[in-house]
């Protein structure tokens, strides 16, 4: 049985001396296909573009290539099993661009706006801005005992609204669309 607990914002950052502040659907796609393979071929400075991928299976991965570059591939290029270690080697790698969930923001790098609409966490309860997904538990058919109450606890507005924003996701509840697994989206909260 699948329970939604919160919703992922994920969105491509760079490095700060790409100076670039929004990227096409077609740019980006380019960039992690390997089409582009300088910031200049973009507007932005003779630097060479370093992608960084999150490992094959990661759910980052997965949502960042489904939604952000409307299923293609990212080309081969170096695979790092952490968000945290992503964001520092792309802080420090001049010309780097990734992705990671919004939780990882922070000053060291710069997110990116796609097709003019900024990665933040209205424009994902709106479905602005289109690179989100939710964060699962599973059980085994309805959950009891200690299993039921810790699903409760997870869903509590408190938990949602406080520990859940601290580290980044949204509430289901706060989501003004909802997706399914095939990716429809229609109208409505996830609760």
């Amino acid at each position: 049985m699948d329970h939604k607990i919160a919703v992922v914002g994920v969105a491509p950052i760079t490095n700060d001396r790409v100076g670039i502040n929004n990227l096409t659907t077609a740019q980006l796609i380019a960039i992690f296909t390997g089409k582009y393979t300088n910031w200049q071929q973009l507007g932005g400075p003779n630097l060479p573009i370093t992608l960084i991928n999150r490992s094959q299976g990661s759910g980052t991965r997965v949502t960042f290539e489904q939604y952000g570059l409307k299923g293609h591939e990212s080309a081969t290029a170096q695979e790092q099993d952490s968000s945290g270690t992503v964001r520092q080697i792309v802080s420090s790698t001049p010309g780097a661009i990734s992705y990671v969930s919004f939780g990882y923001f922070n000053k060291s790098i710069h997110p990116l706006s796609v097709d003019g609409i900024k990665p933040t966490e209205q424009n994902v309860m709106d479905n602005k801005w289109k690179i989100w997904s939710y964060e699962h538990i599973y059980t085994r058919g309805n959950p009891t005992g200690l299993t039921k109450k810790f699903l409760t606890y997870l869903k509590n507005d408190h938990i949602q609204t406080t520990l859940f924003n601290k580290l980044g996701y949204i509430s289901v509840k706060d989501m003004h669309y909802q997706r399914t697994w095939q990716g429809k989206i229609t109208k409505g909260s996830g609760e």
